[in-house]
């Protein structure tokens, strides 16, 4: 039987029209399941709820969906699905033979399309709202590719994913990131890396890839990529790499090969050299596109994506940089089973801090103690891209990702870069955020979570921190556009995280006194 592609979400979403565009661009049959329902019944919906009930139209249209996933329109047609048919757990069944796609919306917005007393499950408002919540998690839990709500009008780059979606090994799901200057698709799951070869179809990639790898991940995950790059350059480990001085060298090696403003850069390896290749990227010959190969938990869940790329000074952490999206990125799960424990663990801390932020069932995952598995992964991802999406470039939401990171950054750098991994920072700052915030409760929660991780919840007397210097070195933070104090990140409740909040220069002194009593 053929793999069809089914298009799925809440009433409102846009599913007909997405199906129908991607249907369009490839040449092949729109089925849409409520016309062929209409089509059955002879006469609209809405009146078949009026005088047959919903139980009725739920068993047609089970009828008519599953001949629809047998293949009855054609083996290449593109189906979508009224909303409700996933409440059937046959039609469930059915479609993990399909790829899956899920075309996500607010509640907000869906009511505002959907509401109408004529239509039987949008007349009233509360009930639109509970079901929205109840139809999410299975939505999501039985989709292979994730979508917010895209700009119709060309789908062939979200086609060209989708194609490359196909070829994925089992267990892949890709979700889309949607920035003001460039969309991109973000595919999680183990062994991605094998898709190196295959995003020749993506915009900007037909040309060759030239891999900058931190030189010990090279020697564990280089294999799949050897066959598809025409050139390698390989970096040092760590944040002391993350420099001008780097940059020069990689940009040299780079015209040495013979790199052009035809191909392209994919970076290979953790958090610094994701940052350190993408801004080389930015700037070789004035801008050649990057793809993504994140290593590492940290890069993974958070800094692979969004298009921050850049690298440190002496006395400032990421402050010489760009924005830069990825054409790609590949975040294959299985290359963290190569992390040492304590790179891991660094990586947990960006875990919590984007649950925080998430809120609802992320939250209750990460503070229940559950596992870091591809589903959290894949859900930080999301998380992050949701935030991007409304604030590309800093002004104002995707400043809640720094939560943590004002104090975190300020101790990396009077330390001395590397004396603590980039997670092992963020968490001591995560809980000087929390003791900012007033939330004892939730700050020994956290500490509990970071703690069982294998993550320092206190300095000792030997790092000799001057809660002082820390103050000072947060002043020159990034963030901070005028000559009054930094703006903080602070949170109000797991799920209501809010920036720009000024804090007295003695309360951050105590915050951090109390990360080294």
């Amino acid at each position: 039987m053929a793999r069809l592609t089914v298009v799925i979400g809440f009433m409102g979403a846009g599913k007909t029209t997405l199906a129908r565009e991607l249907a369009s661009a490839r040449g092949v049959t729109h089925v849409d399941t409520d016309a062929l329902l209409v089509e059955h019944f002879g006469r609209p919906i809405a009146e078949v709820f009026a005088t047959d009930g919903e139980a009725a139209f739920r068993e047609a249209e089970e009828r008519v969906v599953l001949a629809a996933l047998d293949g009855a329109h054609g083996p290449d047609a593109i189906i979508s699905l009224g909303g409700g048919s996933i409440l059937s757990e046959r039609v469930r069944t059915a479609l993990a033979d399909h790829s899956v796609v899920l075309l996500d919306i607010g509640v907000e917005v869906a009511w505002e399309r959907a509401a109408d007393p004529s239509r039987p499950l949008a007349a009233d408002r509360a009930a639109f709202e509970a079901r929205h919540a109840e139809r999410a998690e299975l939505y999501a839990s039985l989709a292979h590719a994730h979508l917010p709500q895209v700009r119709l009008g060309d789908v062939r780059p979200l086609d060209a994913a989708l194609q490359v979606l196909a070829q994925a090994p089992a267990g892949t799901r890709m979700t889309w990131a949607a920035a003001a200057s460039g969309e991109y698709p973000v595919f999680v799951g183990p062994g991605v890396l094998s898709l190196a070869g295959s995003l020749g179809g993506l915009p900007g990639l037909g040309g060759r890839a030239f891999c900058i790898g931190d030189e010990v991940v090279v020697e564990h995950h280089l294999g799949p990529l050897t066959q598809h790059i025409a050139g390698l350059v390989e970096i040092g480990s760590g944040e002391t790499y993350k420099t001008l001085d780097t940059c020069a060298a990689v940009w040299q090696a780079l015209v040495e090969q013979g790199t052009t403003r035809a191909d392209h850069v994919v970076a290979l390896g953790g958090g610094v050299t994701g940052d350190l290749a993408g801004f080389v990227a930015a700037t070789y010959q004035r801008g050649v596109p990057v793809v993504q190969l994140p290593t590492t938990l940290v890069a993974q869940v958070d800094s692979a994506m969004g298009g921050k790329t850049g690298v440190d000074l002496p006395t400032a952490k990421n402050y010489v940089g760009v924005y830069h999206q990825p054409s790609a990125v590949l975040s294959d799960t299985s290359t963290l089973g190569t992390l040492p424990a304590a790179e891991f663990a660094a990586g947990y801390a960006e875990v919590v801090k984007t649950a925080l932020i998430a809120g609802g069932s992320l939250w209750e995952r990460i503070s229940s103690g559950g596992p870091v598995d591809e589903a959290v992964i894949f859900d930080c991802a999301r998380t992050k891209l949701e935030v991007v999406a409304a604030d590309e470039r800093d002004g104002g939401r995707r400043q809640v990702l720094n939560l943590g990171h004002t104090i975190g950054h300020a101790l990396e750098v009077e330390l001395g870069y590397g004396t603590l991994r980039h997670g092992e920072a963020v968490g001591l700052g995560l809980l000087a955020a929390l003791r900012l915030s007033g939330l004892s409760d939730l700050r020994g929660q956290v500490e509990a979570l970071l703690g069982d991780a294998g993550l320092p919840t206190t300095l000792d007397a030997s790092f000799g921190v001057d809660p002082d210097a820390i103050l000072a070195a947060t002043r020159r933070d990034k963030k901070r556009t005028d000559t009054a104090r930094t703006p903080f990140v602070l949170v109000r409740a797991a799920g209501d995280v809010v920036h720009g909040q000024d804090v007295a220069d003695d309360d951050v002194a105590l915050a951090v006194r109390e990360l080294t009593a």
